[in-house]
């Protein structure tokens, strides 16, 4: 009975200095991570370039000592490859390809599908990278921010909800929105595209 080495024991023989066990690892996961690169960028040549950068990306921190083995080295990876295509889209503000002839039609490239795919990408990171932030805001922030931003409450209703005075819930929400602030520029996060 052949069993397949799991991928925690790859890394830690990798970082062992056993190369081979990281060209394991690539083949094993080639697939998954080519074609989740693939189903965003829709370019083979950028799928091929994001997928290199992702495994220099691995590499580095292997070697650095920085990752941290809790069975989970596939999210990890593909984490790092969904970042790296968020990087790629805005760092390539681009805008669809078109042939120049008379047939040209503005509205082919206003309303281009993959664009509105790539802004929703991007969105859908900084949303993320958003709720990460609200979950290091005091429980009492928190509470006031997620009622007024995501649930657009009234600040009466949130001092109803909340059993506090209207005063009291707008000044938990400047301080939440104080401390995101500070969060956010002590960690340079970007939140826009």
């Amino acid at each position: 009975m052949n069993l397949q080495t799991e991928d925690s024991v790859l890394v830690r023989d990798y970082i062992a200095g056993d190369e081979k066990a990281l060209e394991i690892l690539i083949n094993r996961h080639n697939q998954r991570i080519t074609s989740f690169i693939y189903s965003k960028v829709l370019d083979k040549d950028i799928t091929e370039d994001i997928f290199q950068d992702t495994f220099i990306k691995v590499i580095r921190t292997l070697k650095k000592g920085n990752y941290s083995e809790e069975g989970k080295f596939l999210p990890w990876v593909m984490r790092i490859a969904h970042n790296l295509i968020i990087d790629h889209f805005r760092k390539n503000k681009r805008m669809p390809m078109f042939e120049g002839n008379e047939d040209f039609n503005i509205f082919s490239v206003i309303g281009d599908e993959k664009l509105n795919a790539e802004k929703q990408l991007i969105k859908d990171q900084i949303d993320s990278d958003l709720r990460h932030l609200v979950e290091e805001l005091p429980d009492d922030q928190k509470e006031v921010l997620i009622m007024r931003i995501y649930r657009d409450m009234s600040f009466k209703e949130i001092s109803e909800n909340t059993g506090v005075s209207i005063n009291t819930a707008l000044g938990r929400m400047r301080y939440a929105l104080i401390n995101l602030r500070k969060i956010i520029e002590k960690n340079n996060i970007v939140l826009t595209n």
